[in-house]
């Protein structure tokens, strides 16, 4: 019965994808946990075809404040009668069976579906789905991918798991048959999507409080690699040997890129500018296509640059619009993003918080041009720290001072297991200069007490450590 009343409901918001003017504007959709960057993406999308929306979250941010600006009705907490007159309830993955509003819905028997099941059907509906997974870099490539298509006048819909000044947010409302959005391998997310074009950029360790290692992680990139169609592709880095092994298998048409090896899209003559972005030139299959500049620093935009050209050659895009669009493409927010200087001291923010990326961006940070490197670091969950220990201990070999603060617990409990000053001792025993504060106003006074013009100063995490850098500039 609940089956057969969410595929009605559906029904009814899949009339916004045929533009249907004459629709139930009544319905209303709420989430539980608004807040999020996807959320609020679904949020918006509903909001701009005239339904109801509400939502809450635990607290108030840019983002929900933009919801409330278009029409949404938030709420601060989750309270059970806040769904009492809703007609569908979506929520994420990180909300748990004890929580009041989902407790309220199922006993109003309201019907319940999570996120991605919710984006998955809203997918669905369009004949060129872009799905771009991997443990590293999906939002900077889709990104990428939604700028390139958006020159070309393709119209795409676009759901992207960070701010992008080009699209005016986080979602782009198009009209089109082409919808591009992350992919997110968590709690198994991807496999209820519906990709024409899966696009798999790297394969690595993460989220291990719900997988039981890389083999099981590679499981389920496989997979969501099966849920392409035969005539759909799969577009894979060959530079990533976790991925060839999900790739393994694959029933649709196959398209590598690479860095370092033999694939069908290969970047060559790497050069990096002052700041640390690179130029270089484009080979599909052997054959020259053509030589690009970009305006964002270090070798793996390199790769997820390589991936765009890939997945826009397969549309017919010119590589004129895709040399337009680079040069025109800064980053989305909390990726690399400089938040200014003060007192001739660079401030950037990065939302890296896995060793990989770590590693990545402190790389690209070393051609930034600099007198010393800080990094403020930010731990996500404390599962993710403790499992990933040892590679934490080692990611940070590029800085000259680096300071940890708290872990950010996100959706877990501190157990005990693992704290900030345990993983701070481990870094120092790479060598590395790095002291734990607690306080992001004593961090904040640190550094302007020691700092010195022409340093570099990165916060990083995927918590809430930007605010340091915030807290700095108004300093």
């Amino acid at each position: 019965m609940h089956f057969s009343i969410i595929i009605d409901l559906f029904k009814e918001v899949y009339t916004l994808i045929d533009f249907n003017i004459n629709r139930d504007k009544n319905l209303k959709v709420h989430f539980i946990g608004i807040g999020g960057i996807s959320m609020s993406g679904l949020a918006e999308t509903l909001l701009y075809y005239g339904y109801r929306v509400s939502g809450s979250d635990m607290r108030s941010s840019a983002i929900t404040d933009r919801l409330v600006s278009k029409g949404a009705k938030i709420y601060i907490g989750h309270r059970s009668e806040n769904v009492d007159d809703a007609d569908l309830i979506v929520y994420t993955a990180a909300v748990k069976d004890n929580n009041p509003e989902l407790i309220r819905a199922r006993e109003l028997k309201i019907p319940v579906v999570d996120r991605a099941e919710f984006l998955g059907q809203i997918m669905k509906q369009y004949k060129y789905g872009i799905a771009v997974a991997g443990t590293h870099g999906k939002t900077t490539t889709t990104s990428l991918i939604s700028i390139i298509m958006t020159n070309a006048q393709l119209d795409p819909t676009v759901m992207v798991g960070g701010e992008l000044d080009a699209i005016g947010g986080n979602v782009r409302q198009g009209k089109s048959p082409y919808f591009i959005t992350e992919a997110c391998e968590y709690v198994g997310s991807f496999l209820k999507l519906y990709p024409y074009i899966g696009i798999v950029l790297n394969v690595d360790a993460d989220h291990l409080d719900y997988y039981s290692g890389i083999e099981d992680i590679i499981k389920s990139f496989r997979k969501f690699i099966s849920l392409i169609p035969s005539d759909g592709y799969l577009i894979v880095s060959s530079d990533n040997a976790n991925a060839m092994k999900a790739a393994q298998g694959a029933n649709s048409n196959v398209i590598t890129f690479a860095l370092n090896e033999k694939a069908d899209w290969r970047a060559d003559n790497i050069s990096y500018d002052n700041e640390g972005c690179g130029k270089f030139d484009a080979y599909f299959r052997g054959k020259f296509f053509g030589t690009f500049k970009l305006n964002i620093p270090g070798k793996h935009n390199i790769s997820n640059a390589l991936c765009a050209i890939a997945c826009a050659n397969i549309f017919g895009i010119g590589k004129d619009i895709i040399s337009k669009s680079f040069l025109n493409f800064y980053g989305t927010h909390r990726r690399f993003e400089k938040k200014g200087e003060v007192n001739g001291i660079t401030i950037i923010d990065d939302y890296a918080h896995h060793p990989t990326e770590i590693k990545a961006t402190l790389a690209a940070a070393k051609n930034y041009p600099h007198n010393k490197l800080w990094c403020i670091f930010q731990p996500h969950t404390y599962s993710r720290t403790i499992k990933l220990l040892d590679q934490f201990s080692k990611a940070f070999g590029d800085v000259d001072k680096l300071i940890v603060t708290d872990i950010y617990a996100a959706r877990e409990k501190d157990t005990g297991e693992i704290n900030s000053k345990t993983l701070s001792q481990k870094i120092s025993e790479q060598g590395v200069d790095v002291r734990y504060i607690s306080s992001f106003e004593a961090i904040s006074d640190y550094i302007k007490n020691n700092a010195s013009p022409k340093d570099v100063v990165i916060t990083m995490g995927a918590g809430d450590v930007y605010k340091i850098g915030d807290m700095l500039l108004k300093k």
